[in-house]
């Protein structure tokens, strides 16, 4: 397994999910250019870091009892992983802290350093966030991989933080570097919303939830074939997103007990708004969470799922697997999994490998609409 060697540090680092034979590594070059570009600049044990979507761990572990260490992002296998490499690594759990992107993080801070995220909504919220919570004279350093850095990643960086200078590229990352300047108080452009006409709901979607600016097409083809007549079965809406599926399923079947579970902090607290305006006080479980891994065996009778095919900038159906895996262990005998996945995926072949049974509901073009039985 690589090791990431840091002026810093030496760690053995693991992704999350864990995953036997995993040909990725939890770290690159870009937390490395990072961690040596702040091992040039200095590092003083009073100073305050700020560390933003650390994907595994990589910088927050390395800067252990370097400095006082926060951490904030919007993925909860990001703070699961960070938790398992501090203890892989023998180091305190409670050496640092870290803070879901859905809370606000409380400076001042001396330096921040930015792994520059896929969706650049969620970068400019956190460059937002960060108006009055850098000290005089700090500093912010984003960094990523050459082919996954946009133009306008800079843009951002100068006008929320102030004057950006773009470091020589090494081993293909690059580093973007902003000096905080007096700016005027932002205004944040999110959560934004989007009107759906069936069911009639506005929804609210906070800046890093996926499809923030419309329905999602395969989430469209699967809302007409949501299941009916479920009594008090107990539902889970699995990588809920804004929570839309949860919500139409609970609007079609008064009675139903309705989870909404997500990985993306931001995400549930979409879910969570969307559900209170749509459905007030009607209760409802919402939380983030590695899939279903913290569901109880035989607990739920449906799970609704539009599974994703991506981890960050990396694409397959590995977390899409594991999440049928999950789904199959938390049903009970004779529950159901309804997914809603692209043609070309043969989700189909998938799903009869680990359910007794798989039907087709629906199909267009591009999607189909499956139930699997257990």
């Amino acid at each position: 397994m690589p090791v990431l060697t840091t002026p810093f540090a030496s760690l053995d680092l693991f992704r999350q999910p864990p995953r036997h034979d995993d040909p990725l590594q939890a770290f690159d070059a870009a937390d490395e250019y990072l961690l040596a570009h702040l091992a040039e600049q200095g590092l003083r044990a009073d100073q305050r870091v700020l560390i933003l979507n650390d994907s595994f761990g990589a910088l927050a572990a390395s800067l252990v009892g370097q400095a006082h260490i926060s951490s904030s992002g919007d993925s909860h296998l990001a703070a699961l992983a960070l938790a398992n490499n501090l203890a892989c690594n023998h180091l305190p759990a409670d050496s640092l802290s870290f803070v879901p992107a859905s809370q606000v993080v409380e400076g001042p801070f001396d330096w921040v350093l930015i792994r520059v995220p896929k969706t650049l909504a969620l970068l400019e919220e956190q460059l937002i966030r960060l108006h009055g919570q850098l000290a005089p004279g700090a500093r912010v350093v984003a960094g990523a991989m050459v082919k996954h850095l946009p133009h306008a990643a800079g843009d951002l960086l100068e006008r929320y933080i102030g004057p950006m200078q773009a470091s020589l590229a090494v081993k293909k990352a690059r580093l973007l570097m902003a000096t905080a300047v007096d700016k005027p108080v932002p205004q944040s452009p999110y959560p934004t919303q989007y009107r759906l006409e069936n069911p009639p709901l506005t929804l609210l979607n906070h800046a890093n939830v996926f499809c923030r600016e419309g329905l999602d097409i395969g989430t469209r083809a699967f809302l007409p074939h949501l299941p009916r007549n479920l009594g008090e079965a107990r539902v889970a809406d699995l990588g809920c997103g804004n929570g839309v599926l949860g919500i139409a399923c609970a609007l079609l079947n008064p009675q139903a007990q309705l989870t909404l579970v997500d990985e993306s902090y931001m995400a549930v607290q979409s879910a969570g708004e969307n559900w209170h305006a749509a459905l007030g006080h009607r209760p409802v479980s919402l939380r983030p969470d590695d899939g279903l891994a913290g569901q109880p065996a035989d607990s739920l009778d449906l799970v609704l799922c539009n599974p994703p095919f991506h981890q960050q900038q990396v694409v397959g159906d590995y977390l899409a697997w594991r999440m049928f895996q999950q789904a199959q262990a938390a049903l009970v005998r004779n529950g159901e999994l309804w997914i809603v996945g692209n043609r070309h995926l043969g989700y189909h072949a998938k799903l009869k490998r680990l359910f007794r049974g798989v039907e087709q509901v629906a199909a267009n073009p591009k999607f189909v609409v499956l139930k699997a039985i257990k």
